[in-house]
């Protein structure tokens, strides 16, 4: 397996959505899923749909259940969401960063990664039957802007690191939308309509109630802070700021990113210019 992944990178997150992790050591296929307890012919099946445009794995989908299948979709919106997504947008952040903040074509990359996020994060959380390819032609001109249209002076190395960021999750959804056209979608094929209902709902589940958390508006006690935490404010001077304890402090960040969706101060940053809470 060592070998297959030193010539094919791309399937390293394949594997991580079933949990195996890197350090496979000189271990095969079979003695990893033995090891992880994965059906070893849903696996193979998602790895050839992923590394071979043409593969068709017929032969092989009564190989296993369609609950097992919907359990990896689970874990790629996952990785999507918390992983790859943010991967961008820390690049992106460093190459703007160093534009300085009056590059205006910097910003308008921003503008329009923060319009990818939005709309790919809207369609994961709310999507579950995947009856349409994801949305990846956002994905598409972020790349052929910083290739073709880019004129400011800019850093060649963190602009290479969003394209490579940028590419890599383009081919993982091209390889994601051709496993729920061969795989997904033909398992659904075989379940009823209840079955297919609740096996959507088992999709969505944790997301729909992410996406009822997001909904939440702030507190004033909450925006109050969240203001402090984008002005750069550690949590024991926002505590000496607003006269309350530290535990309250931690307490209150966890509910802005609870509601929010995100960790990161830069990310809150921007919510806060888009909420229009803060000024540019």
């Amino acid at each position: 397996m060592a070998d297959v992944l030193a010539e094919h990178n791309e399937l390293i997150p394949v594997l991580n959505r079933f949990g195996i992790r890197i350090g496979v050591g000189d271990k095969t296929i079979l003695e990893i899923c033995a090891e992880y307890q994965l059906n070893p012919n849903l696996v193979l099946t998602v790895l050839n749909v992923c590394l071979d445009k043409s593969y068709l794995p017929k032969s092989t989908l009564m190989l296993f259940d369609a609950e097992s299948i919907a359990d990896y979709f689970r874990h790629t919106v996952e990785n999507y969401l918390h992983e790859l997504v943010p991967n961008i947008e820390i690049h992106l952040n460093a190459l703007i960063a160093t534009g300085g903040t009056d590059n205006k074509e910097l910003g308008m990359l921003r503008v329009l990664f923060l319009k990818f996020k939005e709309r790919m994060t809207d369609y994961l959380q709310q999507h579950a039957e995947y009856a349409d390819d994801l949305p990846d032609d956002l994905l598409h001109d972020l790349k052929s802007i910083l290739i073709k249209h880019l004129s400011v002076e800019h850093n060649q190395n963190l602009s290479y690191a969003v394209i490579f960021s940028l590419h890599s999750f383009e081919k993982d959804l091209a390889a994601h939308n051709r496993l729920r056209n061969k795989v997904l979608q033909p398992k659904l094929n075989e379940l009823d309509s209840l079955g297919i209902r609740q096996l959507q709902h088992t999709i969505s589940s944790e997301h729909g109630h992410q996406k009822e958390n997001a909904d939440l508006q702030l507190t004033n006690r909450e925006t109050e802070i969240l203001k402090l935490i984008v002005k750069g404010y550690l949590n024991k001077e926002i505590a000496d700021e607003l006269n309350i304890s530290h535990n309250t402090v931690l307490t209150h960040r966890k509910n802005i990113i609870a509601k929010t969706g995100i960790k990161t101060v830069s990310g809150l940053t921007f919510y806060c210019i888009r909420k229009g809470l803060i000024q540019m």
